[in-house]
């Protein structure tokens, strides 16, 4: 075999590699996309769940609250649970924004930009909103089911009581948030209230970036 010849013969041989490689690569992003894709799929339906909670929610609170119009106290249990459904229901539209938003077709730097966004808003704002707002709503919730049943909680020696018990609340989670932290456990506490499928689906694409820089 002429020199020649055999550079062509180890050019191919090259240009095979490159395309096994190439084929390699694009085999594995595709199964840990698809391992992405279905590791969100429980945050969506979770989410949607919320989304359809909120509008019972709103409407339980609606039907509660309207009789009542003429009461104060009632019509401020009614419109503060109906404005929590509310909530539930804009919190749960976002996180399916999010999540809509991540193109898996898109550059792996993009999906990561997509990622940080969701885990950005769960973490920094759903969490301590839901934690916050979770410390009081039981209140209006609870004088609106005694009310059902002519049970009125809204007197002068109680309210103090219940608001006290939200207020205790609210400080014994700011209180758990501050001793996770300064125990170096605020990473795992932000992971876990970032969710399972977010932190699936980072990792999948951690297996990307790792293996593309080999």
């Amino acid at each position: 075999m002429e020199l020649d010849d055999m550079k062509l013969a180890w050019q191919d041989i090259d240009r095979r590699l490159d395309e096994q490689r190439l084929f390699n690569r694009q085999l594995f992003r595709e199964s840990r996309l698809g391992r992405m894709r279905r590791g969100l799929l429980p945050l969506f339906a979770g989410q949607s769940l919320q989304v359809l909670l909120g509008i019972l929610i709103s409407g339980w609170a609606a039907a509660f609250w309207i009789p009542r119009i003429h009461i104060p106290h009632l019509l401020a249990c009614g419109l503060l649970v109906q404005a929590y459904g509310l909530m539930l229901i804009v919190m749960g539209t976002r996180v399916l924004y999010l999540t809509q938003r991540i193109d898996l077709s898109a550059p792996v730097l993009a999906i990561q930009h997509r990622l940080a966004e969701l885990r950005a808003w769960r973490v920094r704002v759903e969490a301590p909103v839901n934690a916050a707002v979770g410390c009081f709503v039981w209140i209006p919730v609870l004088g609106m089911s005694l009310a059902w049943y002519g049970i009125d909680i809204w007197k002068p020696d109680t309210v103090p009581l219940v608001l006290l018990n939200g207020f205790v609340g609210l400080v014994l989670v700011a209180l758990t948030v501050y001793v996770l932290r300064r125990l170096g456990m605020g990473g795992r506490l932000a992971d876990h209230v970032a969710g399972n499928s977010v932190r699936k689906a980072e990792a999948a694409l951690g297996e990307i970036t790792r293996f593309e820089q080999e």
